[in-house]
């Protein structure tokens, strides 16, 4: 948290408003959301989704939340306005399903319930759509790279929570908005396909079948048996802890590529 002021009570002022804001989003039902969701299910860290399933203590605490915050405000936002564009459809029923709670998966399974609020579902276009407030860098990666895995098997999770509610969607859409000064929309989508969701719950079970047969709790060396991926997202993880040699304790995240180097170059 950076909180200045024009003066000494300016300042003081600031840091008490900066810490209400991070105190209340620490007790916001986002934040204290224990089990694990649609939009972490397609994570790539399997040592994080391992931390996640076994709802380990989190380390990495400091983490910034306005961006999540104004995030949250967004989605709130585009679901007044579409609230406030309702249309019937032929049966009478609302065109609109919005922030509408679906089940992906019953809890008769090892990773148990999967639910989450879909952002918005289009009765009429059969689409399920998902809202992603980004930053500049991400909003131009994610227009040329497309989404990425966690948010493609996200957006196919929510296809699949319609369909388990009757609605089963044509396509899924995950659309992107930069958090800019000016309104940039990039829209990718596919044609819905249950398969990429069955796939993405098998793996989550796999993964949740190796982290409780490792016995972690009672053996936390075999932290190190769970693997990371070669370029990790580590900066937003919860149990991110630089420097850490105890996995149990927290993850020092993804190794110097030049510590070696760095190393060589002190020998010689």
């Amino acid at each position: 948290m950076i909180a200045t002021g024009n003066d000494e009570y300016g300042e003081l002022l600031a840091q008490r408003i900066g810490q209400f804001i991070i105190d209340a989003d620490a007790n916001s039902g986002r934040s204290r959301q224990r089990a694990i969701g649609p939009s972490e299910v397609g994570e790539p860290c399997e040592r994080q989704l391992s931390y996640k399933i076994l709802d380990w203590p989190e380390t990495n605490t400091n983490r910034d939340p306005i961006a999540a915050i104004i995030g949250t405000g967004f989605h709130m936002w585009m679901a007044d306005q579409f609230e406030a564009r309702q249309a019937p459809m032929p049966d009478g029923q609302p065109r609109y399903r919005i922030e509408e709670r679906v089940t992906v998966r019953e809890g008769h399974t090892p990773a148990g319930t999967l639910a989450g609020s879909s952002d918005l579902y289009d009765r009429l276009a059969m689409l399920n759509n998902d809202w992603k407030l980004v930053g500049k860098s991400s909003h131009d990666k994610y227009r040329r790279q497309g989404p990425g895995e966690k948010y493609r098997i996200q957006a196919h999770l929510y296809g699949l929570g319609q369909e388990n509610a009757g609605h089963r969607p044509a396509r899924v859409a995950v659309t992107f908005i930069g958090r800019h000064h000016e309104l940039m929309v990039h829209v990718w989508s596919e044609p819905y396909n249950p398969q990429i969701a069955y796939d993405a719950l098998a793996r989550l079970d796999r993964i949740r079948d190796t982290a409780a047969g490792l016995e972690l709790d009672q053996h936390p060396e075999n932290w190190r048996m769970i693997p990371i991926p070669e370029k990790p997202n580590c900066r937003f993880c919860p149990w991110l802890k630089p420097g850490s040699d105890d996995l149990a304790a927290g993850c020092p995240g993804a190794p110097n590529p030049n510590a070696g180097a760095s190393l060589q170059s002190l020998i010689a």
